[in-house]
């Protein structure tokens, strides 16, 4: 299932404005990090960079975007929490999430949830249908993200505007922490909850996001290490 879910979830947050392309061929699953480019549009480039002595992504969208992706599967019972750091030397002004038209952001951490679908909504059956037709790939369940927004209250959810099973929460909000580090640690299953009102299925994938496509933006970040950890303190 995890390997038929990136292009379509690429797709939705991008909201892409142009014609639809040919089917693309299903990516295989693989545990490393790999870039995924969306059809149509240009690319995000994410780069292994170091600064200050640790090993960071350097993230370099110019009206771009793109994922920086890893391929995993944690059950329900195993998911814990995630630990992350970003560094934005500058925000993009125009950028807000909660609009279509300017729906891009400087960082962002994507999870990508298996679940039943059975229970989507008959607007979102149609959605994901009409996508899948499109890449030829199944969109996931839900997708729960991490992002900077310029103006958005910490913690507040942003409903993803073309589909509600994509949701933001904001851990960062603001040009006040730009230039430094910013170091967080989540609880998966009490942000999905927070974010959906249910209980998570498996994590199938993360990724790295930085987009500047809908403002037609040049935008900057850096990414440290992304790191799970599960009930029982294993790394993964």
């Amino acid at each position: 299932m995890a390997r038929r879910a990136a292009a379509v979830l690429a797709l939705c947050l991008a909201a892409c404005e142009s014609t639809p392309p040919e089917p693309a061929t299903p990516a295989k699953p693989n545990a490393t990090w790999q870039p995924f480019v969306l059809p149509t549009k240009r690319e995000t480039r994410y780069v292994h960079s170091v600064i200050d002595g640790r090993p960071v992504i350097q993230a370099d969208a110019d009206n771009a975007v793109s994922l920086y992706r890893r391929w995993l599967r944690i059950e329900p019972d195993n998911l814990g929490r995630l630990t992350f750091s970003w560094m934005v030397p500058k925000l993009i002004e125009t950028a807000d999430l909660s609009l279509q038209a300017a729906e891009d952001a400087p960082v962002r951490i994507v999870l990508a949830f298996d679940g039943d679908r059975s229970k989507l909504s008959f607007k979102n059956r149609m959605l994901f249908d009409l996508l899948e037709a499109v890449i030829g790939e199944e969109p996931p369940y839900a997708t729960l993200m991490y992002v900077w927004d310029n103006r958005a209250p910490l913690e507040s959810v942003i409903l993803g505007s073309r589909t509600d099973r994509i949701r933001k929460i904001v851990v960062d909000s603001g040009a006040a922490q730009t230039s430094v580090w910013r170091f967080h640690e989540r609880d998966i299953v009490g942000d999905f909850r927070k974010a959906f009102g249910e209980e998570p299925g498996p994590l199938i994938s993360v990724a790295l996001m930085t987009d500047s496509d809908n403002t037609r933006s040049t935008v900057r970040a850096y990414y440290g290490e992304v790191k799970f950890t599960g009930p029982g303190d294993t790394d993964r």
